[in-house]
């Protein structure tokens, strides 16, 4: 086993002044990035839909009856019931009665997710993403101080790693020179077989040394930033995270533990280990629990903690979807993912699809989505397509689907129900709602302004301009007086 010849040491070079203790909850306050809690946002249901899909795919019969995914719906990570979830996105599951009789529904996938389903499995077997995939276990590995990672931590990273379902079989044997299984799959270990100095480089270290500054190991370097909109920073901390970015940049593939917790320099680098290991992230972020796992196991756990309360412009922490989400801020340009992943393409195909409801065999994208949204749809159709034009030419798939897969005789009748019906009562009472609203809107704001004496002369006037005009009866004294000049001219 090959490893580094030496391991760096660093003395303490000072202690935490400003930023230490309660001065850091008030110096540094949290601004919410909408772009960013959108892109958290959109991906909701992705992953339980997927967990959904591989399930149905696993079966023979390619179908399983909703009684047996609502046994797993902890398992399947679903947020909702089951039949509710399912029924929630038509385009991508169908819902039938097996032979006309079944009492409980079957749920099959439709053509279109099974399609998007075999490129995926067409990324995840092609030469170039699983060297990209072995890169970044070997990377983790050999940030881990250890250089193993137990195999339950790595499933629970298998989303944001990329990996493929069964990993351990088809992908961790075909890398022998790289790192291999110790002990059982459910609690043995990955451990690292050989050090690659040619890896063992952070993001932020190649990117200094293909710019031309003359970088080179222990030098001072500066992490990107991106401040949100709003974002105020006072002179106190403005000093403060200036003096902190010029401090020496230790590589997170250096052991730096002996650094004392609670000072800049034992931060630093933990905010190089931790944008590392988002950096080898397919999305380039992750659940908190997920990220402060792995911090548990490197034993910087509280050092990650402290890191995500001080730097919130190089590391957001988004609230949506009922969990908090770590998002490295510069992987992002206006709420889209500025590297281009295969897998995140496939994943956008898959979010473009929920979000696409069939009426009259007829593909409709849903009006819910953003521009943002639907921006990352069609780059994620423009980069799977490549520089033609024709979505034919790309692997005969397109990525806006076309025509329905039904079931002849009572499953025409359930997905017409689900699909036209509910849809067309929920437009009908949301303009019901929109028409009501603005008129309490109206005369709530009257009311605000005038009394209510005030309000009625105001509602009366603005009732009386719109009135015709009708002619007046004449009163008694004036029709005697019109009579009496008759008759003196006669």
């Amino acid at each position: 086993m090959k490893f580094p010849n030496h391991v760096i040491h660093r003395r303490h070079r000072g202690s935490r002044t400003f930023m230490d203790g309660a001065a850091a909850t008030t110096a540094i306050k949290f601004v919410r990035d909408r772009g960013l809690d959108h892109v958290v946002e959109r991906e909701k249901n992705l992953r339980p839909l997927l967990n959904v899909k591989n399930l149905i795919k696993s079966e023979p019969s390619k179908s399983l009856p909703i009684s047996i995914i609502a046994q797993n719906k902890d398992s399947l990570k679903i947020p909702s019931r089951p039949i509710e979830f399912i029924r929630k996105y038509p385009s991508v599951f169908h819902e039938f009665l097996p032979g006309g009789i079944g009492i409980h529904p079957h749920i099959k996938l439709t053509q279109e997710v099974l399609d998007i389903d075999a490129d995926e499995h067409l990324v995840y077997e092609s030469d170039s993403y699983r060297q990209l995939v072995a890169d970044r276990l070997l990377k983790l590995l050999m940030i881990s101080r250890m250089n193993k990672i137990p195999i339950n931590i790595l499933d629970k990273l298998k989303w944001d790693l990329g990996l493929p379902q069964n990993y351990l079989k088809t992908l961790v044997p075909d890398f022998p020179d790289c790192f291999r299984v110790v002990g059982s799959n459910e609690s043995g270990q990955l451990e690292l077989v050989c050090w690659s100095d040619g890896l063992a480089v952070s993001i932020l270290e190649k990117k200094a040394m293909e710019g031309g500054s003359g970088y080179s190991k222990g030098m001072p370097l500066a992490f990107p930033v991106k401040f949100s909109k709003g974002f105020e920073m006072d002179k106190k901390v403005k000093k403060w995270w200036d003096d902190w970015q010029k401090l020496p940049y230790v590589s997170p593939y250096e052991n730096a533990l002996q650094l004392s917790p609670k000072t800049d320099e034992s931060d630093k680098w933990a905010a190089a280990v931790l944008h590392e290991i988002l950096n080898l992230f397919v999305a380039k972020k992750a659940e908190r629990d997920d990220v402060l796992c792995i911090g548990e196991y490197l034993g910087i756990r509280s050092r990650f903690k402290r890191v995500l309360l001080h730097h919130p412009h190089i590391f957001y922490l988004s609230s949506k979807i009922g969990t908090y989400t770590v998002v490295l801020k510069e992987a992002y340009k206006r709420g889209l993912l500025i590297e281009n992943n295969p897998l995140m393409n496939i994943r956008n195909r898959y979010l473009h699809l929920m979000h696409t409801v069939k009426e009259h065999g007829k593909d409709i994208s849903m009006s819910s989505g953003t521009n943002q949204e639907k921006k990352a749809a069609s780059n994620a159709s423009k980069k799977e397509a490549g520089d033609d034009d024709s979505e034919e030419e790309n692997n005969g798939v397109s990525v806006t689907f076309s025509g329905s897969e039904t079931e002849n005789g009572d499953s025409d009748e359930e997905e017409d129900r689900f699909k036209g019906g509910r849809r067309g009562s929920r437009e009908a009472v949301a303009v019901s709602r929109r028409t009501t609203t603005r008129s309490k809107r109206n005369n709530g704001d009257l009311k605000t302004h005038l009394g209510d004496g005030e309000v009625e002369r105001a509602m009366g006037r603005r009732h009386s301009r719109t009135k015709p005009k009708v002619p007046q009866p004449l009163n008694a004294s004036t029709n005697v007086h019109r009579r009496s000049q008759q008759r003196s001219s006669s």
